[in-house]
């Protein structure tokens, strides 16, 4: 081997581990950016020796896209579980303290009280009392539960136009992209880019892509409606001013598409928006519809009663009074609206002993004909009543047959029982879209060991390269002198 060839080898892999080191060293430098891929160089042999060629991502597409759908799916059962915490603790009060059920037990207690002595006023005025804790409950239930469902309204405008900004910025991204594959230039900061707004963009809705000419990528739902195809699509939502009982809330488009809202504690949502959409049209409606259910129940269970005489309001009132509503048929918005009735009321001048003897709807409604102060038969049945089977719209999503007192108790359940599949599934999914970054992580992270590893092998491929030139400067410089 000539001089000059020697020289000349020693010099390319100088440079080959000058540049190869550049790699590493960026590599460490990033180890702690989850959205960072690992740099590989790829080295070609060739005459006189070695020459850096390229710099390599080390992509994984289909764990990528594992991890895609991993966190869609756990960023729409956790939007589902957060919203169900809030909305149990606002309506039914921590440990159910302030729930309808809570506050109808402490109903029958003071009526039984009164059955034991009926011609006790202070007695009766207890169970006035207790009555309009029950209407407190299911008034300021009822209002938590739209309030609720607005403030919902108000994340889910949020998150459109966070996935709205998402996607303006994935353009820019996809252009630089497609930029630098047509130049020949390094892209993979801008791969990097692009993917870590893939990820943000998996959490509002689920996402598959695919890529063409010159790195180009097109993306999609999971239903299959185009996001984004060299210009992002547009995702529409009006938030409500406001929402009352039975109203159904505005739907989210892609494209003018419409996005379907999740079902189940266990949830189909996957995505953000689709979790938000089941808890402020499936989770909050049927809770109120629940609460409207157990208010209905209410009126029909101390409803005064006479011959011939049809059924009218009694200790509970409504707007339709002295009515009751139809048996089994959903009023929607009534535990927002029902009331004590004003005859029974004393802190409006009304006279408790009328839940006693009747008559608040006037004398053909009256139990008590003797006017005896001892007379309990009718507070008897009151109570007997809340225990009694009766029936209830399936609509509200429980029990169609059971007493007001279970039916409330009923509905707690009902929450709790979703709220804990909702936390079962929500710990699951995070666990697979931890584990999937994992293995993301590992096959395509930096692993800071390895890293340093190959920095000291480029340190002794640098000094051996060095000693290389060393030793051909020797010769050279004898021959020289050889020669003169």
């Amino acid at each position: 081997m000539s001089l000059s060839s020697a020289l000349s080898i020693a010099q390319s892999a100088l440079m080959n581990t000058a540049r190869q080191t550049s790699v590493v060293s960026r590599n460490i430098a990033d180890a702690s950016n989850p959205d960072y891929t690992r740099r590989i160089s790829v080295i070609t042999s060739t005459a006189p020796g070695a020459r850096f060629v390229d710099v390599q991502r080390a992509a994984n597409d289909l764990l990528f896209r594992q991890n895609l759908g991993a966190l869609s799916a756990y960023s729409g059962q956790n939007a589902l579980y957060s919203g169900m915490d809030q909305l149990d603790v606002s309506v039914n009060g921590v440990d159910n303290a302030s729930s309808p059920s809570t506050a109808i037990a402490n109903l029958q207690q003071a009526l039984q009280l009164y059955a034991t002595s009926p011609s006790n006023q202070n007695l009766g005025s207890s169970v006035i009392d207790a009555a309009k804790q029950v209407v407190r409950s299911l008034n300021e239930g009822s209002k938590a539960i739209q309030d609720f469902r607005t403030q919902t309204d108000g994340q889910i405008d949020t998150a459109v136009k966070d996935l709205n900004s998402l996607l303006g910025q994935f353009e820019d991204a996809n252009q630089a992209v497609m930029s630098g594959t047509r130049s020949g230039t390094d892209v993979s900061d801008a791969l990097d880019q692009r993917d870590a707004l893939l990820k943000k963009i998996s959490n509002y809705v689920p996402i598959s892509t695919f890529t063409r000419g010159d790195n180009d990528m097109v993306i999609t739902t999971g239903d299959g409606t185009t996001l984004f195809e060299t210009i992002p699509r547009t995702v529409s939502f009006t938030p409500a001013a406001g929402y009352a009982a039975g109203a159904a809330g505005n739907t989210v488009y892609i494209d003018n598409v419409p996005i379907s809202a999740g079902t189940g504690g266990n949830t189909t949502a996957s995505g953000t928006l689709a979790g938000l959409l089941q808890l402020r049209d499936g989770v909050a409606s049927t809770m109120q519809s629940q609460l409207d259910e157990t208010a209905r129940g209410l009126i029909t269970a101390f409803a005064e009663t006479a011959p011939s005489m049809p059924n009218a309001a009694g200790l509970f009132t409504w707007s339709g009074a002295p009515a009751v509503p139809a048996a089994g048929t959903l009023v929607n918005g009534l535990a927002g609206t029902i009331g004590i009735n004003a005859a029974m009321d004393p802190s409006v001048g009304g006279n408790p002993t009328l839940l006693r003897d009747g008559g608040a709807n006037g004398l053909a409604y009256v139990a008590n004909t003797t006017g005896g102060a001892s007379y309990s038969n009718l507070l008897i049945a009151y109570g007997d009543r809340l225990d009694k089977p009766m029936t209830f719209d399936s609509a509200a999503g429980i029990s169609a047959t059971s007493s007001v007192s279970d039916y409330a108790a009923n509905s707690i359940g009902w929450l709790q029982s979703v709220r804990q599949q909702a936390s079962t599934a929500a710990d699951a999914k995070e666990a697979l879209a931890q584990r999937s970054a994992d293995a993301l992580s590992n096959a395509t992270g930096v692993n800071i060991d390895q890293e340093m590893s190959l920095m000291l092998d480029l340190e002794h491929t640098y000094q051996a390269s060095a000693r290389m030139m060393k030793t051909v400067d020797d010769m050279m410089t004898a021959l020289l002198s050889a020669v003169g």
